[in-house]
């Protein structure tokens, strides 16, 4: 008898270049390229974890290009997320600023999914301050994650964070039915 590991589906979103596949890559693989590596439309990595109670899952953790010729068929990639990402590079203000339009994507596109806020790149001097970056989170009710895909700082927290929060909202739509 094979035993089946459930599958949860997170996405990561945000504007291009704030280093969405550098996270999930460090995460996946605990590798990091200085290199930028420009996603063409999705792309996804998983990896298996262990739950705080004790139960085994494969997060697949899909990687949505930001770039805005893109933003046509993004809705899509959202279907059936247990969890989203938002991040923003600390060092460009202007991915913090959009980060309103990837909440009412994501608000859309995948109603009802927890979200967190990432702000990547921390081992860099940052242009958006936290207290600013953390106020706009907790407004919005979101848990606040400064990360490093480069030194690794907080990728793990964060990435099994987004799978107790997927774990907590499956739960959430079974006990009302399903899907």
């Amino acid at each position: 008898m094979v035993n089946s590991v459930p599958v949860y589906k997170i996405v990561v979103v945000g504007d291009e270049s704030v280093g969405k596949t550098s996270l999930i890559r460090r995460y996946c693989e605990n590798k990091f390229s200085e290199s930028r590596i420009e996603t063409i439309g999705i792309d996804f990595q998983s990896k298996t974890i262990t739950l705080e109670h004790e139960e085994q899952v494969c997060l697949v953790i899909w990687d949505v290009a930001g770039q805005e010729r893109f933003s046509s068929f993004r809705d899509q990639y959202y279907m059936g997320a247990l969890a989203v990402a938002l991040v923003y590079d600390v060092t460009e203000p202007d991915s913090f600023d959009n980060l309103d339009t990837w909440l009412r994507e994501a608000s859309r596109s995948a109603s009802g999914a927890p979200i967190i806020v990432i702000a990547n790149k921390a081992d860099l001097d940052e242009a958006v301050s936290y207290e600013r970056a953390e106020a706009w989170a907790e407004e919005n009710q979101f848990l606040f994650f400064p990360t490093s895909a480069k030194t690794g700082d907080n990728v793990e927290e964060m990435f099994f964070t987004l799978g107790e929060m997927a774990h907590k909202h499956l739960e959430d739509i079974e006990s009302f039915g399903g899907f």
